[in-house]
């Protein structure tokens, strides 16, 4: 019996297993992808963010790779309008760091295994959840084997087409901006050194930022979606748009990608914590996405406030892929999506609970989540 069972290892769920493990709680993360990848994806991890990652003990090996980008320049028409200090926000990271997602990501893994090697399990599909009452029980595959973990609680890092969510029968709010990007990793030929780049121009900004290993980063602004980008396409608009050229030869990475913002109306369901883009998708232009999510600890203040106020809340109307077992509620609370208040003891239990691991307490979702992200 797991304590917390962590669905998704991306960034946000491997900084929250981390954050409990340190804190003593017995965790298994599930992930459905055999490997980690090697996309570059979100590269700018802001101050606060850095933070949370040295709360667990992640920032430092992402330091010493990345680049630490303390100014930056604002362009157009040819001169330079602005300056941007990145190096006043905060004392003790006076910089933005610049470093592939799958650093990030490979740095918050290591971790977890540092602090459990068995902690991670990867290849796993989750099929479905039941809530018996006292505890919640993952079913799935792993291999075309059938396998299954118990936990106390779950929480659903599973990203923005969240199958945990769906299970829940949550349909997030969901709001389409007419803003439309392509961005690609070229290698950096640039005179620009470790300083980040705008250029503001008539048809649209342009974003470059340094990667480490000689790439920069190439963001360009567009006027309707781009379904099939190209290096070229891509190195000519840059050209057209800032003057500067670049090799579409050297390129390693290109997307395309709008701006939409989902949301749940609830992070918290029963024994069912969502993070992350599982539970609210904001635009990742800025880096907003990834530093936004493993800021604070993993979790916002609103998040918090919302654990500590939690209690059992077993079954909702139209859950099927996450259904409660008879012990956690009567059919007439499931249709109702009512809390069957004779069906178990509650979330936080009053009285002496048994311990394990040493002093450990048996907590409640708020002491399991809340009291790590203070």
């Amino acid at each position: 019996m797991f304590d917390v069972v962590v669905v998704g290892a991306g960034p946000v769920g491997l900084c929250m297993a981390a954050l409990l493990l340190q804190n003593g709680h017995r965790v298994a993360v599930l992930e459905r992808r055999a490997t980690s990848g090697r996309q570059t994806r979100a590269i700018g991890i802001h101050p606060p963010a850095l933070a949370a990652l040295d709360a667990v003990g992640a920032a430092h090996p992402l330091v010493s790779s990345g680049v630490r980008i303390t100014h930056g320049a604002a362009y157009s028409g040819g001169r330079k309008v602005a300056d941007m200090d990145f190096a006043r926000p905060s004392a003790e990271y006076p910089f933005i760091l610049s470093v592939p997602q799958y650093l990030t990501t490979h740095a918050l893994e290591s971790r977890v295994i540092d602090l459990d090697p068995g902690a991670l399990h990867r290849g796993v599909q989750v099929e479905e959840v039941v809530d018996d009452g006292g505890h919640l029980r993952l079913r799935g595959q792993k291999s075309g084997a059938p396998v299954e973990f118990l936990g106390r609680f779950v929480v659903a890092a599973d990203g923005v087409h969240s199958a945990v969510r769906e299970g829940l029968g949550l349909e997030p709010r969901l709001r389409t901006y007419p803003d439309y990007y392509v961005m690609g990793d070229f290698r950096d030929d640039s005179t620009y050194g470790d300083n980040a780049v705008l250029f503001l121009e008539p048809g649209g900004i342009v974003e470059s930022f340094p990667l480490p290993d000689g790439i920069r980063r190439w963001v360009v602004r567009l006027g309707a979606p781009c379904q099939e980008p190209t290096p070229h396409a891509l190195a000519a608009l840059i050209k057209k748009r800032t003057g500067s050229a670049v090799d579409s030869a050297s390129n390693t990475m290109i997307s395309a990608f709008g701006v939409t913002s989902r949301m749940v109306s609830r992070m918290i369901h029963g024994r069912v914590a969502l993070i992350g883009d599982a539970a609210h998708e904001i635009s990742p232009i800025g880096g907003q996405g990834m530093n936004l999510l493993v800021g604070r600890r993993c979790l916002g203040a609103d998040h918090q406030r919302s654990i500590a106020n939690i209690r059992g809340r077993p079954c909702h109307q139209g859950t099927r892929w996450i259904r409660a077992g008879p012990a956690a509620c009567s059919e007439e609370s499931h249709l109702a999506g009512q809390p069957q208040h004779g069906a178990g003891p509650p979330l936080a239990p009053e009285g002496p609970q048994r311990k394990e691991r040493g002093d450990r307490p048996s907590h409640h979702l708020a002491d399991v989540l809340g009291a790590c992200c203070p």
